[in-house]
């Protein structure tokens, strides 16, 4: 990969890792908000649902994330591999959104009354979360490198 080679191996592990799981979130969250926009329930862990019927900001939601989030994460993965630096500029933007999203539907999931603390719940939650810090934070320590 150009502009990668001054990167140690165990770094390039990381960031190939950290890519492996945004896509994977990105491929999650792709289809629940096809799912919303189709008219599916979104089931909390709580035994609740929320619905973009009852609920019209979830419809908008939605929308955004098809619209503008996962096109955005798909486009930095790809040029990743074909020009890293703004490929991985890119995905900087889309971490930003994993911690933004995922803070928002972490605090919002503490409403439950009696929240399970799930794999799904992990996944849908605080997941996205912890990957997309993880991802700013490799690209402060190796900034330096990728964009001098």
């Amino acid at each position: 990969m150009n502009g990668l080679e001054e990167i140690d191996g165990a770094s390039r592990v990381c960031l190939y890792v950290l890519l492996a799981l945004i896509a994977f979130l990105t491929f999650v969250v792709a289809w629940a908000q096809i799912g919303c926009v189709r008219g599916r329930p979104f089931k909390n862990p709580d035994g609740t649902a929320d619905d973009w019927r009852e609920q019209k900001i979830f419809y908008g939601i939605a929308w955004a994330d098809l619209i503008v989030a996962c096109p955005l994460s798909v486009a930095g993965l790809g040029l990743t591999f074909v020009n890293p630096r703004p490929g991985l500029f890119m995905l900087a933007g889309v971490s930003v959104w994993l911690v933004w999203a995922n803070v928002m539907t972490t605090v919002t999931s503490l409403r439950f009354e009696k929240p399970r603390i799930t794999l799904s719940w992990l996944v849908v939650f605080p997941f996205g979360l912890i990957v997309g810090l993880a991802y700013l934070v490799w690209i402060l320590v190796h900034f330096n490198v990728l964009y001098r």
